[in-house]
């Protein structure tokens, strides 16, 4: 069974072995104490931007609801102001949680060459960054390095860059046997569809567009096309949840009837688009292989620095678990369906034989903290199947680079 930490707990590799059993049965201690010496070599933390306003289209049009959807205040697709604070938030209880680990100093400007963001292009991720910077270190300047605003950068957006390895055919097959088949992908998540059709509760069922389940290739052959209930409804599921996120009035989450059980729910309807996008073997693949070729550099080169943040998207975040072969799950979110914020944290330890090794969490705010934007963070630790050592879940470095080296093989034909 897997243990979240919060970020007011001392991080578990940071205590005594003689407490270490004490720290797994005590729920809360009083401060983190700093370690005499460095345990996180390096870390590299590839996460999601924070709350934005829906998307354009990320409801379909022809979606019928029994009222009206509340306005946001920020523009379509940009992250909203407390969105912004949110992530001040967590990049404040991340900068305590690093400075545990000997990653950073506690207080002050943190040094260029110790600490690397880089975002997307999209103006959503940038902003992200920004506020990110803003609360990891208050009144620094840290730079927040991206490629040309609305450019394509192939670490959170390989396919964009139409690959000339990808193979549309390829990735559809490994989609049907990842998930059985569209329609299958859509029968298990009937209940989800179901309740969401309850929240929307328009005049007359269906209140989301009815059409068959497919998934083909694009007509450009550069990407995959899905049709059919999921991708009708997962944009819906995450509006609803951004309504939630975004501090909204109970009444207007929903209208009311997306309660926190609910909104928890509706977030499997969500995450099934990854089942599509980002999970299968093929699809992973190609979503990974430029972001594993930056992590590969985090951990090995001498050049880089001891802490590389990453802000991108869901389906990178996804797409990564899935590399790894390990769930995502932060508290009011459905399990693989990546918060807000939420990260993959990779870790440059030493194991006891003084090897290299990696140590792997998932980092997030539960919905309800990010809803009131509290410097709270989660660290769930993550295990990788056959390379799982001691209690600290420490996989050595070899191995790992060849995990995943193989998973994104694939895209390197």
């Amino acid at each position: 069974m897997q243990r979240a930490y919060t970020a007011a707990m001392t991080p578990p590799f940071l205590a005594p072995v003689g407490a270490l059993a004490a720290l797994l049965l005590t729920p809360v201690a009083a401060h983190a104490a700093s370690p005499a010496s460095p345990r996180i070599e390096r870390l590299v933390l590839l996460m999601r931007h924070g709350v934005r306003a829906p998307l354009d289209g990320e409801v379909p049009p022809a979606t019928r609801t029994g009222q009206p959807w509340p306005r946001w205040d920020a523009p379509a697709e940009q992250v909203t102001p407390h969105g912004a604070a949110a992530l001040r938030a967590l990049a404040k209880a991340d900068r305590r949680w690093f400075a545990a680990a000997g990653l950073v100093a506690a207080n002050g400007c943190p040094d260029p060459a110790v600490v690397r963001l880089w975002t997307n292009s999209a103006s959503r991720t940038i902003a992200s960054g920004e506020a990110y910077a803003a609360g990891f270190a208050p009144g620094c300047r840290i730079t927040v390095g991206h490629k040309p605003e609305g450019t394509n950068d192939p670490i959170f957006e390989p396919l964009g860059a139409h690959p000339a390895a990808f193979d549309a055919s390829r990735a559809v097959e490994s989609i049907d046997r990842y998930t059985g088949g569209a329609e299958a992908l859509t029968r298990r998540h009937a209940a989800g569809l179901k309740l969401l059709e309850q929240v929307l509760a328009c005049p007359a069922a269906p209140c989301s567009p009815a059409e068959p389940s497919s998934v083909r290739p694009s007509e450009d052959g550069h990407g995959i096309d899905l049709k059919g209930p999921i991708r009708a409804a997962s944009g819906t599921a995450q509006v609803l949840m951004l309504q939630y996120l975004e501090g909204l009035p109970p009444a207007q989450v929903g209208w009311g009837r997306a309660t926190p059980a609910r909104l928890e729910a509706l977030g499997a309807v969500h995450g099934a688009l990854f089942d599509v996008f980002s999970r299968p073997p093929y699809m992973a693949a190609f979503q990974m292989a430029p972001t594993v070729d930056r992590i590969t550099q985090d951990l090995t080169a001498t050049t880089a620095p001891k802490l590389d943040v990453l802000v991108g998207h869901d389906t990178n975040v996804a797409a990564l678990a899935a590399v790894l072969g390990v769930p995502v799950k932060a508290p009011g979110f459905a399990t693989n369906d990546p918060a807000p914020g939420g990260g993959i944290a990779i870790a440059l330890v030493r194991a006891p034989n003084g090897g290299q090794a990696v140590r792997l969490w998932y980092r997030t705010q539960s919905a309800t903290d990010m809803r009131a934007a509290r410097d709270r963070t989660v660290w769930t630790p993550l295990r990788l199947a056959g390379c799982d050592e001691g209690a600290e879940h420490r996989c050595p470095l070899p191995q790992f680079l060849k995990r995943l080296e193989a998973a994104t093989e694939p895209a390197r034909d």
